[in-house]
């Protein structure tokens, strides 16, 4: 009994100072978002439908839904049907305002009855574009699928980020459950010593009345604390666990994954990007482009908020900053170091990276906060796993050809250079 009671005092001391002990800091979870994506109905003016979704999101979605949800102009649902025809859509589209300065009877009643907007013109669409744009609004009012498939991105690779445990939440997991392990074990334990301690004492004997519980508990802590042994089992736990805990904390240096600061003007993506489904690239212009996404201008909230919502406190800020002539002091989420290079067009244009891999789903966002971890084997992670766009690119023609030769796996990033150390350190 003195053996199980020393036992036991060691077994309450360890666990007592691992619960104690701080949290292994998790790793990145960064799961890839997928942008809603229209059906791909039957259209009915024998345009291209993907094509039309591509060419709504760049130039219509700002002020117009798909559906009869009104934005800042009408809800686009059954517009074939409601206007004048086909033909009168296009020359709206090209040059609305001449249209209305016709004396179009239908014209003119929308011009007003949306308090004089004057809509965009796009002299520059063709017939085919705006049919390919009218067949999109008609089949993103078609029937939904019977089931949703999954949308896949960068060269036929699914944009759900895997999620890899990091080494310490492994750890912590399984010494846990050890740990639990260990505790029904005692209890298995002690109800046999305790089942057999009745079964030995004589019946009526003197003297043979067991201890209560916690005397017992008291005097196995008592035993615990005077026995080196056990002192030194719980003295090399506590400096195991205090070591583990140091290391976690100098691997979690600069690293600021949760990090949502509070912005000067407060903006809602899940209001802009998610509700109204403003495309990332309408205020991010060099996402496309250039190494930065860039921070918008004023002018671009102007495009919109020099017509709506022109009394709100948050909107006045915009007005303020444009009347002092000073920028709008927005903060930054997403930081790299200055010794890594990162080029946004690269990814979102060549390799085709959605915006929610890196950013999360960021369309559901009511403030902004940094989802993935961007630590360099984050990165590498995604080169190792991430199959090139080739499709229609000669540029990669020969580079497939010779990956072939040796492997039957999908090019990937890894194996055109994406883990060489000169192509984000030089």
């Amino acid at each position: 009994m003195s053996r199980l009671s020393t036992f036991c005092g060691a077994f309450a001391l360890s666990l007592a100072i691992l619960v104690g002990s701080g949290q292994a800091m998790a790793q990145d979870s960064a799961a890839g978002g997928d942008p809603a994506a229209a059906t791909s109905a039957p259209a009915g003016g024998g345009g291209d439908v993907e094509k039309g979704k591509s060419l709504f999101t760049n130039n219509c979605a700002q002020c117009h839904a798909a559906s009869d949800e009104v934005v800042v102009g009408p809800g686009l649902k059954g517009v074939r049907q409601r206007t004048p025809g086909e033909d009168w859509l296009k020359k709206w589209i090209r040059n609305s305002q001449a249209v209305v300065a016709s004396g179009d009877a239908y014209a003119v009643g929308v011009y007003n009855k949306f308090n004089k907007i004057a809509m965009s013109s796009f002299p520059n669409l063709s017939d085919s574009d705006i049919t390919s744009i009218l067949d999109y609004i008609d089949s993103a009012n078609a029937a939904p699928a019977a089931a949703a498939t999954a949308v896949p991105a960068a060269g036929g690779q699914a944009t759900a980020a895997a999620t890899s445990e990091s080494p310490s939440n492994l750890f912590t997991f399984v010494l846990v459950a050890l740990l639990v392990v260990m505790l029904l074990v005692l209890g298995v334990l002690l109800a046999i010593v305790s089942i057999l301690s009745k079964a030995v004492t004589p019946a009526g004997g003197e003297g043979t009345t067991e201890a209560p519980f916690m005397q017992r508990l008291r005097d196995g802590l008592t035993n615990t604390i005077n026995n080196p042994v056990a002192r030194s089992i719980v003295i090399w736990i506590f400096l195991f666990v205090v070591v583990k805990s140091t290391l976690d904390g100098l691997y979690g240096i600069g690293i600021q994954q949760g990090y949502a600061p509070k912005q000067p003007i407060a903006y809602s993506h899940k209001l802009h990007a998610g509700q109204y489904k403003i495309d990332c690239n309408y205020c991010h212009t060099g996402a496309n482009r250039g190494k930065s996404a860039t921070i918008p201008s004023a002018n671009i909230c102007m495009n919109c908020h020099g017509v709506i919502k022109k009394e709100s406190p948050e909107i006045q800020k915009i007005y303020a900053a444009i009347e002092q002539n000073r920028p709008i002091e927005w903060i930054r989420v997403h930081n790299l170091p200055d010794l890594a290079y990162f080029n946004h067009a690269q990814h979102a244009n060549v390799g085709n990276i959605q915006c929610q891999t890196c950013h999360g789903e960021i369309e559901k966002m009511e403030v902004v906060e940094q989802r993935s971890s961007l630590t360099m084997g984050w990165c590498i992670d995604c080169h190792r796993k991430t199959e090139v766009n080739t499709k229609d690119n000669a540029y990669y023609d020969k580079l497939v050809a010779l990956h072939r030769k040796e492997s039957k796996e999908p090019l990937k990033v890894a194996n055109i250079g994406g883990l060489e150390c000169s192509k984000c350190h030089y």
